[in-house]
């Protein structure tokens, strides 16, 4: 089965596994009601911001829709994915992507599930990443860790930047956080 039509039938099945309606996973996830059928259906590739903010608003990590390994990369304006492994262990769901974050890009991603916490290896260039309020400079062979249940960010001032970045999300298993959302009524 192609990509987008894996992706597509793992997003329907964890938002229908939650008994959420497409229009309730739509306005949870700022993606519209429409982009989300042509997702599900799996006639549109999705971004990685897109992606992030659907498994955010059901509650599971990104890896939960995607295949390991991946065959080819989810692209973002600035960064560009691919899962290479995923460990969950009954205390932590932790995904390992090869990143490259694009020349000049910046990508500012929302908070993740409390407790998650971000590691980022530096193989090529010089990234800023970390919480958006103190982002860091790391340069080739650095690293970094930064708690990503806050806006955080991925840049690359100057070139390309080519790392291994960990994201390990608390709770064992796919369904490791719900989110809390503001009552509307």
């Amino acid at each position: 089965m192609e990509p987008a039509r894996q992706v597509g039938r793992r997003l329907r099945d964890l938002r229908t596994g939650r008994g959420m309606s497409l229009s309730e996973l739509a306005r949870r996830s700022g993606v519209g009601k429409g982009t989300l059928s042509e997702l599900e259906a799996g006639r549109r590739n999705p971004t990685l911001e897109t992606l992030y903010a659907l498994t955010s608003a059901l509650g599971v990590p990104l890896s939960s829709v995607l295949s390991v390994p991946m065959d080819a990369p989810i692209s973002g304006d600035a960064v560009e994915a691919v899962l290479t492994e995923r460990f969950a262990d009954g205390t932590a769901v932790s995904e390992v992507y090869r990143i490259r974050i694009r020349a000049g890009a910046v990508q500012e991603s929302a908070a993740h599930a409390p407790g998650t916490a971000e590691h980022i290896v530096v193989l090529a260039g010089t990234a800023r990443v970390g919480t958006a309020a103190e982002p860091r400079t790391v340069g080739p062979g650095g690293h970094a860790r930064w708690p990503a249940d806050v806006p955080h960010l991925y840049a690359a001032p100057s070139g390309d930047v080519e790392a291994i970045l960990v994201v390990r999300h608390p709770g064992g298993d796919v369904t490791c956080w719900e989110p809390t959302y503001p009552s509307t009524g």
